[in-house]
């Protein structure tokens, strides 16, 4: 029997209106400071509004950082943490999606340990970080409740991984399925298959373990059940609830276990072209999930049957196979783009591509083993959309 390890101590706060909380949590965090970071569309929302007065009612002053971008920069990162320690933020809260919760956590980690996230990329941190606030507005990243932050390199086009079990996992996390009622149908679409993804990639890669398995498979009941529900019909409070908490399980499991090829690929591109993160892996994993059929054909077929697919009767190949054109179906009825609609991304790259995605470590965990030629493979089932 192998060991394994199992990490979590970030307290969910989760339910409708929990977006009111952020205030006393703050407060009982030892803040009288704080710093937001977010990005200039959500600085001017109403969940903002909220956040204002409950800090407000607090008695926790407050800054903002306005200027997250998607795939944050280390230079991003670098700048905020500038910024909170001019104001002497006592607790970095960060809003948003996943870009935003990265640098909410790089930024508190490079206040107290200094340097840049290149320095800390891949190397545990010397001091625990600023106590974080994480507040999620799409159900997707599952950033909330993992104690990494991918933050990217434009030099070397290259996403680094700031990670820390113990000394970066968020001590708060506001899930209020309140904040995601009016995410248009296209982002709840693509985060909403990217936790999907961290769900099915955490039970079925090399690492999966007992624990990990249960959170995962939950999650992927509750979200394979609900997504094209809160994106046809964006108001659906039950929708939108389930999401939200399936986005957290999965990120829970996913970073207690691991993901594999769907992220790979998906950090090459993003790291590359600047693609939105949960794009390339709402874009990838069925292909993934069909080219690791021979290693992992069982677990397929369990995931298959927590998405609602009836074994009676079937071999485990093809519930398996059932499972796998769920997925193409449900991205197809949420309007996930086909990787050639990116006309940046040129069939001439693909070798470059793969070599490059196999060479990452992720590689290493995905439930079959992978090299270039794989993710040929990948890419150009993926290209062609069969």
């Amino acid at each position: 029997m192998s060991t394994r390890e199992f990490f979590h101590a970030t307290k969910v706060v989760s339910g409708a209106g929990t977006i009111n909380q952020v205030g006393s949590e703050a407060a009982a965090l030892g803040a009288k400071k704080v710093l937001i970071i977010t990005d200039g569309f959500l600085v001017q929302s109403e969940a903002m509004g909220k956040i204002r007065k409950s800090l407000d009612d607090a008695g926790v002053q407050y800054e903002i950082y306005k200027d997250v971008r998607p795939n944050p920069r280390d230079e991003d990162c670098c700048a905020s943490a500038e910024l909170a320690k001019k104001i002497n933020a006592q607790v970095i809260i960060g809003f948003g999606g996943g870009s935003s919760m990265d640098q909410c956590k790089a930024t508190a980690a490079l206040v107290t340990n200094g340097g840049t996230c290149k320095d800390w990329d891949g190397i545990p941190l010397k001091e625990n970080k600023l106590p974080i606030i994480c507040i999620p507005t799409t159900a997707g990243t599952g950033s909330e409740v993992t104690f990494v932050a991918v933050i990217t390199d434009p030099v070397r086009k290259f996403k680094m991984s700031v990670f820390d079990p113990e000394k970066l996992v968020p001590n708060v996390a506001i899930a209020d399925p309140e904040i995601t009622l009016t995410l248009p149908a296209s982002l709840t679409a693509s985060t909403g298959v990217d936790a999907l993804t961290h769900a099915i990639e955490a039970y079925t890669c090399k690492v999966s373990q007992p624990i990990t398995d249960a959170v995962a498979l939950h999650a992927i009941e509750l979200i394979s059940r609900n997504l094209k529900i809160a994106v046809e019909d964006g108001k659906n409070l039950a929708a939108r609830e389930n999401m939200m908490i399936g986005s957290v399980m999965a990120g829970i499991a996913f970073i207690n276990s691991n993901v594999g090829a769907v992220h790979a690929i998906s950090e090459t591109i993003g790291g590359w072209y600047d693609t939105p993160h949960g794009v390339c892996n709402s874009i990838f994993l069925p292909y993934v999930m069909e080219y690791n059929l021979p290693a992992a054909e069982e677990r397929l077929a369990v995931v298959a049957e927590r998405m609602g697919i009836d074994p009676k009767g079937k071999t485990r190949k093809v519930v398996a196979l059932e499972g796998i054109q769920f997925v193409k179906d449900l991205s197809a009825a949420t309007k996930i783009p086909k990787l050639n609609s990116f006309d940046y991304i040129k069939k001439d790259n693909f070798r470059a591509i793969a070599e490059t995605s196999a060479k990452n470590m992720l590689s290493d965990d995905n439930a079959r083993d992978i090299d270039a030629d794989g993710y040929i493979e990948i890419l150009k089932a993926a290209y062609q959309g069969k």
